[in-house]
């Protein structure tokens, strides 16, 4: 699992590395998050694109990932980012 995060948006990827292909994504630019539905802390909405990749990944049978923070630092968002996976049910 793949995370990117910039100033205003936070994405996560579930990426095949042998092939080369994304299985699942999630972001705070999807549908749920444009809508307005997620308002709060940049926090707050980390751990629920967390909740949503996860969700997704365990709808196409992906239980395991590796985390790949992309150089940034493990707090924060990308900390948050990953116990909403968690809880969803991803094993790192």
């Amino acid at each position: 699992m793949s995370v990117f995060r910039s100033t205003k948006h936070i994405y996560a990827q579930i990426i095949d590395d042998t092939n080369g292909t994304t299985l699942a994504s999630a972001s705070t630019l999807d549908k749920e998050f444009k809508e307005g539905k997620a308002e709060g802390k940049k926090v707050d909405i980390a751990k629920a694109v967390g909740n949503l990749i996860g969700k997704r990944a365990l709808d196409k049978g992906i239980t395991k990932v590796v985390l790949d923070r992309n150089g940034f630092l493990y707090h924060g968002r990308v900390k948050s980012l990953s116990d909403g996976a968690r809880e969803a049910g991803l094993n790192f």
